[in-house]
């Protein structure tokens, strides 16, 4: 007798197909009918409801409405958008979405958090292994879904350190790196974000050691993020968390200004 086939998607896109089916049960409607209502085939319906397509942003917005959910798919959802970045990483964007504020130091590429798209795109381009393209697309995807932050009420205060070498990485090329100078200085305007830029003159600092980001939470407590080379962890012993904090406060210290920071990217903007 055969065995039935197990099913290999993720326990979030089970939970979400679950939540829909459900609701759509409760509303009494066949999956063509609540296709209809979405604008939708009742097989692309069927498809999520199987997981056997992933629910795209546009189809979780249409779901939610036609079946007058109250934020039920929505919540649901949150968790089926995790699984758009790498494994590694999925806890630390939970925290970064809710966080009171955000502090970085980047030493070989710019923050995601203020990547364009274009330069996100080749970034995962030349990852090794290759990535599919359909995976590069999600990995985009997601981190421009990053940017919510900037926009979210309370607002969140964002602070970032770039080593002056990651910007003269021409990630991309001329064209993409001049859009990527512009972008930075038009995030550098907004009011809860801060830029600055250590210099390659500063030889020695104390970044030294690495890339950090600093997180404070809604409940005010204080975490720090590390990464590299697919793997991470989240320091939250506070004497550890001390100790990285004083040495970010330093890094900020020896970097140059806002306003000169903002000089040096329209320098090398005016280079290319």
């Amino acid at each position: 007798m055969a065995q039935p086939k197990k099913n290999s998607s993720s326990p979030a896109a089970q939970y979400f197909a679950e939540v829909l089916r459900m609701l759509r049960t409760k509303a009494g409607l066949s999956q063509n009918e609540l296709g209809e209502r979405m604008a939708y085939t009742g097989a692309a319906v069927s498809a999520v409801e199987t997981c056997a397509k992933p629910a795209t942003d546009e189809f979780i917005e249409a779901a939610e409405k036609a079946l007058e959910a109250g934020g039920l798919i929505a919540a649901a959802a949150k968790y089926l958008r995790l699984e758009r970045y790498p494994a590694h990483f999925q806890g630390f964007v939970q925290l970064e979405q809710e966080a009171l504020s955000v502090s970085s130091y980047c030493v070989v590429l710019i923050d995601g958090l203020l990547q364009t798209q274009e330069y996100a795109q080749r970034l995962f381009d030349h990852a090794f292994p290759p990535l599919e393209e359909d995976e590069v697309d999600r990995l985009v995807a997601a981190r421009m879904e990053r940017r919510a932050l900037f926009d979210r009420k309370p607002i969140a205060v964002t602070n970032v350190i770039l080593e002056e070498s990651a910007l003269r990485r021409l990630i991309g090329g001329p064209e993409v790196m001049r859009a990527q100078y512009e972008y930075l200085i038009t995030c550098s305007e907004r009011q809860n974000v801060t830029l600055q830029v250590m210099p390659s003159a500063r030889a020695g600092h104390a970044g030294l050691p690495g890339p950090m980001k600093l997180i404070e939470t809604p409940e005010q407590i204080s975490l720090v993020y590390l990464e590299g080379q697919g793997n991470s962890s989240l320091v939250s012993k506070a004497d550890e968390v001390g100790v990285l904090a004083r040495r970010y406060a330093m890094i900020r210290s020896q970097a140059l200004g806002p306003e000169e920071s903002v000089g040096v990217i329209e320098q090398l903007a005016g280079e290319l």
